[in-house]
């Protein structure tokens, strides 16, 4: 009888737990699709927005997501997901189509920024005519440029080197961007630079030369002395000219 009291109170017992344990499980469930069901639609309207910005699907951006918090996104941080996803695409038709979905939306950029800068243009000499356009606000990172153009490196005062390579690169009618260190970012002291040198002033409209502050950028680039010409290569990649 003991026996059989004993056997039957632990049947209660894992009977007990064996139904707590049932009715514990769908009540998790429910909580977490409770919750989930706050969190989701923020989550996933995002999700959409930022896959619409940049022409792709949800499934990709996830995958875009998911790259840059591994091996590529520590080896190219801050990457785009249309780069990122060709970089790391999976068939050969896969990164075909997000080249073609890269060159697209740099050639719609492109053209909007050209389009700002005609009218930049166009607003300085209805402006500004009779005073000489200078680069304004900071100095235009060099990586930006892609048109084979020199880049020349000056002192303002004291620099009959530089005086001498300004001359040479002038009379050769080529396209130059000339970076003048000591001017403080002072666009009256270029000005006045420019006009002491005899630069065009009808080819710095064109922008066939611009005027530029340093800014900083000389070091940048580990330039030491001036004057140095760089020329952009089509790697993209800037390098010394050799006199």
């Amino acid at each position: 009888m003991s026996k059989t009291l004993t056997l039957g109170f632990f049947t209660v017992l894992f009977v007990s737990a064996a139904v707590q344990a049932e009715t514990a499980q769908p009540q998790d469930a429910t909580s977490v699709q409770v919750e989930s069901l706050y969190q989701t639609p923020t989550q996933t309207e995002k999700l959409k927005r930022d896959a619409h910005e940049w022409g792709i699907s949800g499934e990709d951006y996830t995958r875009y997501e998911a790259l840059m918090k591994g091996r590529r996104g520590i080896q190219s941080p801050g990457l785009d997901p249309l780069t990122a996803l060709g970089i790391e695409a999976r068939t050969d038709a896969e990164r075909r189509q997000y080249a073609e979905k890269w060159v697209r939306q740099e050639y719609q950029r492109t053209e909007k920024e050209l389009a700002f800068q005609r009218e930049v243009d166009a607003a300085w000499r209805r402006l500004y005519g009779s005073i000489l356009p200078v680069n304004l606000g900071q100095t235009v990172n060099m990586s930006q440029k892609a048109d084979g153009r020199l880049a020349l490196f000056v002192r303002l005062e004291e620099c009959a080197s530089c005086d001498a390579k300004l001359i040479t690169i002038l009379a050769k009618k080529q396209p130059v961007d000339i970076y003048v260190l000591g001017t403080n970012g002072n666009d009256d002291r270029l000005r006045d630079w420019a006009k002491q040198k005899k630069i065009p002033v009808e080819r710095v409209k064109r922008r066939e030369i611009t005027l530029n502050h340093d800014a900083g950028l000389s070091l940048k680039y580990g330039l030491t002395t001036a004057p140095t010409v760089l020329q952009q290569a089509t790697d993209g990649h800037w390098r010394a000219v050799a006199d």
